[in-house]
């Protein structure tokens, strides 16, 4: 196996490069060009819950969910609305 020498100016050029394409992955991700519609196993990945939570999200209507041959997706910002909405604020009076 040949060895090779890295540069200073080797790790330098790497680093350059890596916060390029964090840049342009972040900037995807705020400009929503990422992916919009999850499958199941995904938003259950997300959201830490089981595939019996997420059925039951289904049956009684708290989470849209879309079918495309037999394979269900939900919409990224469907997710985020039903976040939103039923976020808990606590008020603490003293």
């Amino acid at each position: 196996m040949p060895t090779s020498i890295i540069t200073t100016d080797d790790l330098r050029e790497f680093k350059m490069e890596l916060l390029e394409e964090l840049k342009t992955l972040f900037s995807k991700q705020n400009s929503g060009i990422l992916k919009r519609y999850l499958k199941s196993s995904e938003v259950m990945d997300l959201l830490q819950i089981s595939p019996g939570t997420l059925q039951n999200l289904r049956i009684n209507g708290t989470l849209p969910y879309t079918k495309v041959g037999g394979i269900i997706y939900y919409d990224v910002q469907e997710i985020h609305r039903v976040m939103d909405e039923n976020r808990v604020k606590h008020n603490f009076d003293l």
